[in-house]
């Protein structure tokens, strides 16, 4: 299948539909669509584009959407899949908003929010998984995570953790390409 300007916006308005739950469970998604069914990408250019986008300021789907589609189809597909991964969600809240103060009383709509929660721990799991089998490879790396986890719970700064681990992760790529 050829990537367009069209299959890009297609692909992205869909996932922007689906997308429950945030830039989290955008990971089982873009394994489904992009690596599985299309095979467009490999599944680690799909994680490594997940930590960019968490690493850099705004939502992470939509900086997500902007990677993918540049690495696709450069500007275009950039363009392309902020504008599909954007607009399904953008329409679906306008609806909603119309429609809020009507429904929120209704029983089968807190049945519909909790089915949806629960199928959002799932996807976060599932991004969780992939996550750790590229990511924690080594005894170092399981060390790093479970002093990261315990300095998070210790409410350490997030910040301070991240520009740590990037500078720690700077540090043994470079020593590692050295030896090399």
């Amino acid at each position: 299948m050829k990537i367009t300007f069209f299959s890009i916006f297609n692909l992205f308005f869909k996932i922007g539909a689906y997308l429950l739950g945030g830039g989290y469970v955008i990971i089982p998604i873009m394994q489904d669509e992009i690596v599985e069914k299309r095979k467009w990408l490999k599944s680690d250019e799909i994680c490594d584009y997940y930590c960019v986008s968490q690493c850099l300021p705004g939502i992470i789907a939509i900086n997500m959407s902007i990677l993918v589609g540049y690495r696709l189809l450069k500007f275009k597909g950039a363009l392309a899949s902020v504008v599909g991964m954007a607009l399904s969600p953008f329409v679906a809240i306008i609806i909603v908003a119309n429609m809020l103060n009507q429904i929120l009383h209704i029983p089968f709509i807190d049945g519909i929010f909790w089915g949806v929660n629960i199928s959002v721990i799932v996807l976060i799991y599932l991004a969780v998984k992939e996550m750790w089998q590229k990511s924690i490879v080594d005894k170092f790396s399981s060390f790093w995570f479970l002093l990261i986890l315990i300095l998070s719970v210790l409410k350490i700064s997030p910040i301070t953790l991240i520009l740590v681990s990037i500078a720690l992760g700077t540090i043994f790529f470079l020593k590692d390409r050295k030896n090399a």
